[in-house]
């Protein structure tokens, strides 16, 4: 079976980081979404960038960019069809998404979330990883998704759904569990407290 191809989420707001794109932050040397990029692209077929507004602002990653094709910034929901219509233009069924925001997502999280999908119809998995409160907490801008369903997903977000997991249930999506991390590998980004801490943090990612 064909590699997925794969997509990173950058077309939110960053409202707590006072707008911008949060993705162009330099984390020591690098970009965020450099850094992003980097750990993604050998984990997968093929990558595109997620994105609204002047695209030309991310020329210097060389990725195509692709935006939103709903309106007013309705999620990462939006996000993921975008890629969905991408991937089906290259002829290719599955997708794998990652935050522009999050530098230290697993090496491996594509080949997990694959095997998660073991059996499934229409391969829809979400990362998660352990809570002790709640048992699991889910990373929804980190998941598998089937271009099978990318026309259900636009009707959804035409009625007006913006929930990621009330999507997913719909269709019996699944989760693939990450542990055993020395720190949070969805770790994200999302105020310049956050970017010092994950300066902190980078001596100990791989």
């Amino acid at each position: 079976m064909t590699a997925p191809l794969g997509v990173i989420l950058a077309g939110g707001l960053a409202r707590r980081m006072g707008g911008g794109d949060k993705g162009l932050l330099k984390l020591h040397d690098q970009s965020l979404l450099a850094r992003v990029s980097g750990r993604l692209a050998p984990q997968v077929a093929g990558m595109a960038l997620n994105a609204n507004g002047d695209l030309a602002r991310f020329a210097d990653l060389g990725l195509p960019v692709i935006a939103d094709s709903i309106a007013d910034y309705p999620g990462p929901l939006a996000g993921v069809l975008a890629g969905l219509d991408w991937a089906a233009d290259q002829g290719v069924d599955r997708i794998v998404t990652a935050a522009a925001d999050t530098p230290f997502f697993p090496t491996d999280l594509v080949a997990r979330l694959i095997e998660a999908s073991a059996g499934m119809e229409h391969p829809l998995v979400l990362a998660a990883t352990p809570d002790a409160a709640r048992g699991q907490v889910r990373h929804p801008t980190f998941g598998l998704w089937p271009v099978a369903l990318r026309e259900d997903l636009r009707a959804a977000l035409g009625d007006g759904l913006r929930k990621v997991v009330m999507w997913t249930r719909r269709h019996n999506g699944r989760e693939a569990l990450f542990s055993g991390y020395g720190v949070d590998p969805f770790f994200n980004v999302n105020t310049p407290e956050d970017l010092a801490q994950a300066a902190d943090l980078l001596k100990d990612i791989p």
